[in-house]
């Protein structure tokens, strides 16, 4: 049976339950403007009534406050985290799509292609009308070593994204492995506060979200939150709870109050994957041990399930559209290299060279090779061998081209052996994007193609002394002032690496014979070497092979279309870049508006909220006055 100061005791539970709920109203007025934050509310029930063994069975006891929660939707965030992760990817092409747009811009206001090679074609018609000249063949060269310094700038600007992007991959590691660190630490105290089951840490969940928002920006993400159980009582709930968050297609990040870091480390000159790539492009790694900074398993950028910012970066700095090497090995042989020892003698080592058939077209021409020039790795039926030299053979009998690697086994982890044959090779990733390599590639083929053809209809005509032909187009070396010179052809159906071919030549290193420009008389203007100085039947020929892409030809255009097949690349995925970006923006807007409806603080609702909570509390206190009243004159006036 109850006391005389039940009522008493139910009316102060109603003043504590209106109390917290006007707490938890200030709390949510106070925070309207707090980014992350989820409005909260309080639970409540119906205490448990009392038995009074009376005709009306039982009594009510009043009210108990459960908790106070806070109103979120999980479904929302999961939709958002997934919508942010390809606004993030599309985000980041977008921002350097429109850098690669404004490089190869030409209007009146930068001179471009078009430009400087329209100059370059006046210059040589003002050739073929006085050929004798030195001075109009002069002005000539003079254009060609604009055109030549033209792709030599294009080739530093890109090299200049490709860095930046590099860089900005390394800030995204760095961040992610911030935001997993954080997430990490808010979980153990997450934890520690909730482990009695009676409290909920809803200000530090609503940081967790935050930095999960944050991160899925840059990585796609996966949240798996699960109750841990008492392992001695497997029906009862600790009130802890184990936090996963998974990136890449489900590697774990963060487990609860551990999180895995990553690292990057920057490629080794063996390990350059495109001729045209910078040094120290970074690959990124697993760390083991965080104390010692010890690696283990690669992270796989090229996962398909990578997003976000990294995944946009990645495509960005790697994007060779689908074009990598990859063939079948039908050959695993020797080869006699002279090496020298720590001695500084030479001697004669046996290397393993394996010998890979290739069928994709743009494997069939050298023009297009974008094998590394000073080694990489090559991937043998999922084994890893490292080579140091390459060689490109076309057998006319067979129809068939291949390529033969050298392979250093000094650096290798395995040996090669013929358990190698018939399986398939690969160098570098297939990353499906038209990417910083993309259009390397492009201008690389473009000055070889040209270049060649140029030189070539050169070699066949007769300079002012009635000498054979020079070439005109060049290629500077790195190590010395020599300059590549293009004397090994592909006659015998072979090209070597190391090969003096128009392999060597790049648009980094895209340039004019230095002997041109001493003596311009060297150019070839003629067809017949005994004929007079006004003679300029080469130059005519040199214009219809600019003129008519039958003669030569770049992706089905003529030469002097080179920008325009390049723009529309660029235009193309410029505008695809802003589109989704644009799209995924829009409906991330939708989804947080969608989002902030649910945990969002509503003004209007939490003023509602204010004065029914307020008169909750009145009514609550006046029954407690009329208690007190009502409990005077028993105690003071009936002497009980």
């Amino acid at each position: 049976m109850p006391s005389q100061f039940f009522g008493l005791n139910i009316a102060y539970s109603g003043l504590l339950a209106s109390n917290a709920a006007l707490n938890t109203t200030s709390n949510n007025i106070a925070n309207v403007e707090t980014e992350g934050y989820s409005r909260q509310q309080v639970n409540q029930s119906a205490s448990n009534a009392l038995r009074v063994f009376t005709t009306y069975g039982c009594a009510g006891a009043g009210v108990d406050v459960l908790a106070i929660e806070r109103i979120r939707d999980e479904f929302y965030d999961v939709k958002y985290w997934d919508n942010n992760a390809n606004t993030g990817e599309y985000n980041m092409k977008q921002y350097y799509m429109k850098q690669v747009e404004d490089y190869f811009t030409d209007d009146s206001t930068i001179e471009g292609f078009k430009t400087i090679f329209d100059d370059m074609m006046s210059a040589l018609n003002e050739v073929s009308k006085q050929s004798g000249s030195d001075t109009t063949k002069a002005q000539f060269i003079g254009y060609a070593s604009n055109l030549t310094q033209y792709f030599n700038s294009m080739s530093a600007n890109m090299s200049q994204v490709q860095k930046d992007v590099n860089q900005e991959i390394k800030l995204k590691i760095d961040e992610i492995n911030s935001l997993a660190s954080e997430i990490a630490t808010l979980n153990k105290q997450i934890n520690v506060i909730e482990i009695d089951g009676k409290a909920v840490a809803n200000e530090l969940r609503d940081q967790r979200a935050t930095l999960i928002d944050q991160l899925s920006a840059i990585v796609d993400v996966k949240v798996i939150e699960t109750p841990v159980y008492d392992t001695n009582n497997p029906d009862r709930l600790t009130g802890a709870n184990r936090f996963l968050v998974k990136i890449a297609g489900g590697q774990t990040l963060v487990d609860t109050n551990e999180y895995n870091a990553l690292d990057c480390v920057a490629r080794k000159t063996e390990e350059k994957v495109n001729q045209s790539d910078i040094d120290g492009l970074y690959d990124v790694y697993w760390v083991t041990n965080k104390l010692t900074g010890e690696l283990g398993d690669q992270f796989n950028l090229y996962n398909a399930s990578l997003g976000g910012e990294l995944k946009g970066l990645v495509q960005m700095r790697d994007g060779n559209n689908g074009e990598n090497f990859r063939g079948t090995v039908t050959d695993i042989g020797t080869k006699p290299v002279e090496v020298e020892d720590e001695n500084g003698n030479m001697q004669t080592v046996e290397y393993k060279t394996v010998t890979v058939k290739v069928d994709a077209t743009y494997l069939k021409d050298i023009n297009k090779c974008t094998l590394s020039d000073s080694g990489d790795k090559i991937n043998l039926g999922n084994q890893i061998f490292y080579y140091n030299d390459w060689e490109f053979n076309y057998d006319k009998d067979s129809d068939t081209y291949t390529y033969t690697f050298t392979i250093d086994e000094s650096i290798n982890d395995a040996k090669l052996t013929e358990s190698r044959r018939n399986k398939e090779a690969t160098i570098g990733q297939n990353v499906n994007y038209q990417g910083i390599p993309y259009y390397m590639q492009q201008m690389n083929e473009w000055v070889r193609t040209f270049a060649e053809k140029f030189n070539d209809i050169l070699a066949e005509g007769f300079d002012l002394y009635g000498n054979n032909g020079n070439n005109l187009f060049a290629g500077n070396k790195e190590t010395d002032p020599s300059q590549y010179l293009f004397e090994d052809g592909f006659d015998d159906g072979t090209i070597a690496m190391k090969d003096d071919s128009y392999y060597r030549l790049t648009a980094k290193n895209f340039s004019i014979l230095n002997a041109m420009f001493d003596d311009p008389d060297l150019l070839a203007t003629k067809v017949d070497g005994a004929a007079g100085v006004d003679e300029y039947g080469n130059v005519e020929k040199l214009i219809k092979m600019i003129n008519d892409k039958s003669e030569v030809s770049f992706r089905g255009a003529s030469t002097s279309e080179f920008l325009t097949c390049i723009l529309s690349d660029i235009a193309l995925n410029a505008n695809n870049a802003n589109n989704f970006y644009g799209n995924f923006n829009n409906v991330g807007k939708a989804i947080d508006n969608q989002r902030l409806s649910i945990s969002g603080v509503d003004t209007d609702e939490e003023a509602v909220n204010l004065v029914k909570y307020q008169n909750a509390y009145t009514l609550a206190s006046k029954m407690i006055q009329t208690l007190t009243e009502v409990y005077d004159r028993l105690i003071l006036e009936t002497g009980v």
